[in-house]
């Protein structure tokens, strides 16, 4: 059974909202645990719980906020290299459209990647005009229909790939499913 973590830090719960949608999005294939944390909860257990990690973050100048790199700089210092080969994602909300959301999530996704996360975007569309090439994004709250379908579908993306990695369930590889690579109906 794949494990999907949810590790978000939310300043005025627009990113929670966004993590919920996130985990409603991973919850969708079967065989998926999902846990949910802010990152003020979470431990290095967490990290080592899981099998895939979406990380959200509000966009605090162009990046991600301080509290969730103090706890990759903090908290998870001494399991860097532990954790190596794990996939991963990232979603952000910024104050507005053109806030810097897209660079926040390649701001997540380089600390992924120091610490050996497999990260990944979506190609596919969440709407007419939206997709998840960095991650999710959105500006205040997950209010539109495509913002929200953009989250489920990271989620989504996040435990098909992990049921691929880690469960070696190839019929949930996301080009096995064409369906899956439709527009929303």
């Amino acid at each position: 059974m794949g494990k999907v973590l949810v590790l978000y830090h939310s300043a005025g719960g627009n990113t929670a909202a966004m993590a919920r949608l996130v985990a409603e999005g991973a919850g969708r294939i079967p065989g998926t645990e999902v846990r949910v944390r802010d990152v003020d909860a979470a431990s290095p257990d967490d990290v080592y719980w899981c099998d895939g990690l979406a990380v959200g973050s509000p966009t605090n100048m162009g990046v991600l906020s301080w509290r969730m790199k103090r706890f990759w700089d903090e908290t998870m210092f001494d399991h860097w290299g532990k954790v190596d080969g794990k996939v991963a994602c990232a979603f952000s909300s910024s104050g507005g459209w053109g806030g810097g959301a897209e660079i926040a999530c390649q701001s997540l996704q380089m600390v992924l990647m120091n610490f050996g996360f497999l990260v990944f975007g979506v190609t596919d569309y969440a709407g007419t005009m939206t997709t998840c090439h960095y991650g999710a994004v959105a500006a205040k709250e997950p209010r539109d229909a495509e913002v929200q379908q953009s989250c489920r579908l990271l989620g989504r993306r996040l435990a098909e790939w992990v049921a691929v990695v880690a469960d070696g369930r190839k019929d949930q590889h996301p080009l096995a499913k064409p369906e899956s690579r439709t527009l929303p109906g």
